[in-house]
Order: C-alpha cells, then structure tokens, then sequence
C-alpha cells in the first residue's frame, strides 16, 4: 500500500493536476454496519472536501470486496485504487505542510490516539449491541440487506468475528463499557484542551487531524444505533460539538 501511496505522489501530486473522474467508494449509508466504517469513510471525505479536490462518491454494496484492502473507503484515481485514510493522505496533497515538524509530530500522535481510543469505542458499541441480542434484530439485517439469504447472514457472520478479533489484537476485548467510556472521555479532554478556542486543532486552517476526529465525533454524535453512552460524553465539551458543526458548515453544506 506504501507503494501505491508513493506512485500515486510521484504521478499525480509532482506532476499531474488531480483528475476530474476521482470516485471516492463506499458502501451504502444502511449497509455501514460498523461504526468505525462510517467514521473512516467521513473522516477520508472530510480530508477531500478540506483540500478542495473534486470527487464523486459512488456507492456500491460490495464496496469491501472491490477495496484493495477489503476495507472502505477507497478512491479510484485513473489507474490507481487506494483504500484507507492514512493512504489517501498521503496522494501528495497535504493540509499540514506548512507546519513545523514539531506539531506534525504531535499531530501524528494524536491521530493514532483517536484511532487506538475512539476506534476501538466504536468497534465496542457493535459488541455490545451483539451482546443484548439486538445483532438478530438490527445489525444483521443492516450490513446484510442488499444480499441473498444465506450470503447476508455469512457477511455478518465474517463482520463479527473481523471486530471481535480487532479488540482482541488491542487487549480492549476484556474491558468494561464503564472502562470504555472513561477512555472516551479521556481522549475527548485531550482533544478539547488541544483544540481550545481554535477554530482548528493547528490554527485557522484545518489539518489531517481535524479530517479525522470530524469522522469519528460526527460519527458518534449521530449515530442512531442503539448503546453506548458516548454521545453524551462528547456533548460534555462545548467546543468539540461547535468544531463538528463548524466543519460541517464550512465543507458539507452541499
């Protein structure tokens, strides 16, 4: 994926204006079943949008088998299919060259907070929905509505058991949600104490790591499965909900 990551900087961000037909996959908003993917597919169209280059999202049911990852989202730039957030940051066209490498640095280590913190909430809410027996119910049938019995059934089966072993690789599969929440809750102090009176994270212009914690808190605050008490933990601070609305004004008022 480096490699394609690098092509890509060498063919498109050194020498090729950025094409006209870029198509950025993903699947249908019903079929994201986990939240992680929603906040992914957000936080890689809040970037696109932030550096003011020109996409079509498409909408596929079996965007997870077309990515070159089996992850969404991917874009799909000429010849090029590049999956993922951190990949399609690094195209060549970066909001945060400009800045020292001192705070590139720290925003880096923030970035990989959010996605070992909040990441792995998200992924807990979907557990704990599989837990209450709701997976029957809701989840199932969501991630699996546009596909023939008994495929739905085997993709959510697969889906399951991809999450489950995620926790596990991060020693979260043990935790309480009372231990997730407080860990929300930490990550999301870090952030507002970050983010203070800004209007972004670095300043007055938005960087990779406002693309991302945009995704996730976005994701978070409006997400209408049910559990988790992480959305009143966001609400807690102010200026993180007014950061979420501010970029949501300013790059998806369309």
């Amino acid at each position: 994926m480096a490699l394609v990551a690098d092509a890509l900087q060498a063919t498109i961000g050194a020498s090729e204006p950025w094409p006209d037909d870029v198509l950025l996959y993903q699947q249908y908003k019903a079929e994201q079943i986990t939240l992680p993917d929603c906040a992914q597919c957000l936080a890689v169209e809040a970037f696109l949008r932030m550096c003011g280059l020109r996409f079509n999202v498409k909408y596929k049911t079996n965007a997870e088998e077309m990515s070159p990852s089996g992850k969404v989202p991917f874009i799909q730039a000429g010849p090029y299919l590049v999956s993922e957030f951190d990949p399609v940051v690094g195209f060549g066209f970066s909001l945060s060259s400009e800045m020292s490498d001192t705070d590139r640095s720290e925003m880096r280590a923030y970035m990989s907070m959010l996605e070992n913190i909040l990441g792995n909430a998200e992924v807990m809410i979907i557990i704990m929905i599989i837990m209450l027996m709701i997976m029957m119910i809701v989840t199932k049938p969501r991630y699996g509505c546009s596909y023939p019995w008994p495929l739905n059934w085997v993709l959510a089966w697969r889906k399951q058991r991809a999450v489950v072993a995620r926790l596990t690789a991060n020693d979260w599969a043990s935790k309480t949600m009372e231990e997730v929440t407080e860990e929300v809750h930490t990550c999301c102090l870090a952030l507002s104490e970050k983010l203070d009176k800004k209007k972004y994270f670095f300043g007055d212009n938005p960087t990779e790591l406002d693309a991302q914690v945009y995704g996730h808190l976005y994701t978070l605050l409006t997400t209408k499965l049910p559990g988790g008490p992480f959305t009143s933990v966001i609400r807690e601070f102010q200026n993180l909900a007014e950061f979420c609305k501010r970029v949501d004004s300013a790059y998806f008022s369309d």
